[in-house]
């Protein structure tokens, strides 16, 4: 049974696209017309001017997806039920850390893309932002266990392949909810529907990281430390777009 059978019934209603990260991928993505989408979950961030197919572990997830999206195949990065570049690219958007081996889910990415590789993930030596070093810092632990090295990427994709790396600034009204979008509203980490669209949240016994931050925002505290951040528009807290151009 996949994590999000369990973690993600609710989900699609705290993760919708941004715009901003969007338009990131879409430009990643060239001109290519056929996408495979993995660790597709509800759905986010599929281009709609393309021809789509999901890949999703999760019966939950794979539920949630709205009328008319794209058709879904429920499955798993590291055995794609795909021949060899059936697709012109494959997408994987803050997926790879659920993944149970990594390297073979990118191998398999790349297998079945004829094109590119892209990749919208996260730079765990980058050393995240006040709510993890402050607050979780558990789950920066669990990140650099689950993240590969940025500049291992071009070793993952065996040498094969030219990577591309792009910082990708979060803007301070980020509309998707995944960990770092409310870096500029702190006390939206209190609310939990908001944490429970965060898989990290799911995984530990947060409680007294919650109630310390909820101090903090009460007393004052927060505001003292961190305050300067709520007069930047955007904020680079470590995510990061991996672009593979494949050479078969």
């Amino acid at each position: 049974m996949s994590d999000y059978d369990s973690i993600g019934r609710g989900y699609a209603g705290q993760r919708r696209p941004d715009p901003r990260i969007a338009t990131r991928l879409a430009a990643a993505m060239g001109n290519v017309r056929t996408v495979l989408n993995v660790g597709a979950g509800a759905g986010s961030y599929e281009p709609s001017d393309r021809h789509v197919v999901a890949l999703e572990p999760s019966r939950v997830m794979i539920a949630q997806r709205a009328p008319g999206a794209a058709p879904a195949v429920q499955g798993v990065a590291e055995a794609l039920p795909f021949a060899n570049r059936a697709f012109d690219a494959a997408l994987a958007v803050l997926t790879l850390h659920h993944w149970a081996d990594r390297v073979r889910g990118l191998a398999e990415c790349a297998r079945v893309a004829r094109e590119r590789v892209v990749l919208l993930t996260f730079d765990a030596q980058a050393g995240g932002f006040w709510l993890v070093r402050d607050y979780f810092p558990e789950f920066m632990e669990l990140d650099r266990r689950q993240f590969p090295p940025i500049a291992d990427y071009a070793k993952l994709f065996g040498g094969h392949a030219r990577v591309e790396v792009e910082t990708v600034p979060i803007p301070r009204d980020c509309v998707d909810g995944f960990l770092g979008a409310y870096w500029a509203r702190p006390e939206a980490y209190l609310d939990p529907a908001v944490r429970a669209g965060i898989s990290s949240f799911a995984r530990s016994d947060t409680r007294a990281g919650v109630e310390r931050l909820r101090a903090d925002l009460a007393s004052g505290e927060w505001n003292e430390r961190h305050g300067e951040l709520l007069t930047k528009g955007e904020l680079d807290i470590g995510y990061r777009l991996v672009v593979a151009t494949l050479a078969h």
